[in-house]
């Protein structure tokens, strides 16, 4: 063990989340180590957001151009796959983590490679490759950035079965002919679009009534109905009691707990996420290991004036972007903290608080038909004791959807405060719909009037004039 160095902030975790927050420390003028025990870029950038996005796109443009009239026979044919696994190996940079190092030199944040660990108040053990270890200490804050990692039930014959979880759905060098997935989340649905896409048979496995339950009932509904006139054959209402593979490879065979058998060639898990921090000192500073961190709006751990967890292991918003905006909130307020500057003195700008955890958090699922959301369904506001009113309107009936596609299906919905005359949530669904979001987004975290959204006026003949059409419904 070498003598401990010193630094102002010490960041575990050097994904999206670790290395904005390093980035914001930088900037205001404090020194920063960061320790990565994998790839510096993180789970977005090798395993989840980007590879997945990139074997998304070509099969839901496929999906779209086969809607549009003068292409749809042309765009019949398979997918070039090996073409779309070189793109997404592309986006990856090969697993290689080069240009992120270099970034991370070019704004003068110190990187550790290895297992970093808490070790006490401000200070952070790491053991590298070769059992060597550094001790780092931190003047002001060590940020836990260290997100989250696929949860695989204990389930008999699984272990040695050896399950896809979305890493080895992301990063698959070949597609199975017979794709199980289990659990109609996002990462489910996305993969179940993905390898339908790709020629794969695949049967989606969910344990409850319907896909994507955390949105809107009519998001699930549309997708499954997509799903299934794509081939996918979706099981709704079922469970996975056990998992036979012989060795680990060939067939697995998949028992559901009515007796079915499903014979195929991979088994993908995507039923949840738990946080990475089992192994990172947690108990060495009060807190219990592999827990959830609760924190502030600034992103310090409740109880503690040094130690913040940003992203995903804080269980606000599973989300890259959301871990970014918190990262840029944790940085800045780390900051000023150092300088002892007090936060509201300073906050014209929110810059300190990340308010938009709670009620403006926006997510795109990238399925055939695409969902957009923000804030909350028409069932959490009403559990969260708002007066709300639900305005429907489908998608179809707007001029700019015919044109999008043939026979286009959507739907959008707004959650209206009643007593405000605001939004508290709106859900698209359809193709296109994402590129719908972030006015979404500003009219729920801006908390516009509806007497002022009415005259942000839309383009037409777009499908963003289904803004008009929902406060017309509105007004009646």
């Amino acid at each position: 063990m070498t003598e401990a160095i010193e630094y102002d902030v010490v960041v575990l975790g050097a994904g999206p989340v670790g290395e904005n927050v390093a980035d914001r420390v930088r900037a205001a003028g404090l020194s920063a180590a960061i320790v990565e025990s994998e790839l510096v870029g993180g789970e977005c950038s090798y395993w989840a957001c980007m590879p997945s996005k990139a074997l998304l796109r070509p099969v839901i443009a496929r999906a779209e151009a086969r809607r549009v009239p003068g292409l749809s026979l042309s765009a019949q044919g398979p997918l070039d796959v090996p073409a779309v696994l070189a793109h997404r190996d592309d986006y990856t940079s090969h697993w290689k983590d080069d240009g992120q190092v270099g970034w991370l030199d070019s704004i003068g944040v110190i990187l550790y490679r290895g297992q970093g660990r808490l070790d006490g108040k401000k200070r952070v053990t790491v053991t590298d490759a070769e059992g060597g270890v550094q001790v780092l200490t931190a003047r002001h804050a060590v940020a836990v950035c260290t997100g989250t990692s696929a949860v695989v039930p204990d389930l008999p014959g699984l272990a040695g079965a050896k399950p896809w979880t979305s890493r080895e759905a992301t990063s698959s060098p070949s597609v199975p002919d017979r794709l199980v997935v289990v659990g109609g989340g996002v990462v489910g649905v996305e993969m179940a679009t993905a390898y339908r896409g790709f020629g794969s048979d695949v049967t989606l496995l969910v344990r409850g009534d319907g896909l994507l339950p955390r949105m809107e009932p009519f998001v699930g509904e549309l997708v499954t109905e997509s799903l299934t006139e794509a081939g996918a054959s979706v099981r709704k209402g079922v469970s996975v009691t056990s998992v036979e593979r012989d060795g680990g490879t060939g067939p697995v065979t998949v028992v559901l707990d009515n007796g079915e058998r499903i014979e195929a060639d991979e088994i993908l898990f995507a039923t949840g996420r738990a946080p990475r921090t089992e192994d990172i000192g947690l108990d060495t500073v009060g807190l219990k290991a592999g827990s959830w961190l609760t924190v502030d709006d600034s992103c310090r751990v409740e109880g503690s004036n040094w130690l913040y967890a940003v992203g995903d292991v804080n269980h606000r918003a599973l989300l890259t972007h959301q871990g970014k905006y918190q990262a840029r909130i944790a940085g800045a307020a780390i900051g000023a903290r150092a300088q002892h500057v007090p936060l509201l003195e300073t906050d014209r700008w929110g810059a300190h608080a990340a308010t938009a955890d709670h009620d403006a958090v926006p997510q795109v699922v990238f399925t055939d038909p695409e969902v957009a959301s923000v804030g909350l369904t028409l069932k959490e506001a009403e559990d969260a004791g708002h007066r709300v009113r639900a305005v429907d309107y489908d998608i179809a009936n707007v001029a700019g959807a015919g044109l999008y596609a043939d026979g286009y299906r959507g739907r959008a919905r707004m959650i209206v405060d009643l007593d405000s005359e605001t939004l508290r949530g709106v859900t698209f669904v359809g193709p296109g719909v994402g590129e719908l979001l972030h006015s979404a987004t500003v009219a729920v975290a801006g908390e516009v009037p509806i007497d002022r959204l009415w005259h942000a006026v839309p383009s037409y003949p777009t499908i963003s004039e289904v803004w008009l059409r929902l406060l017309e419904t509105y007004r009646g």
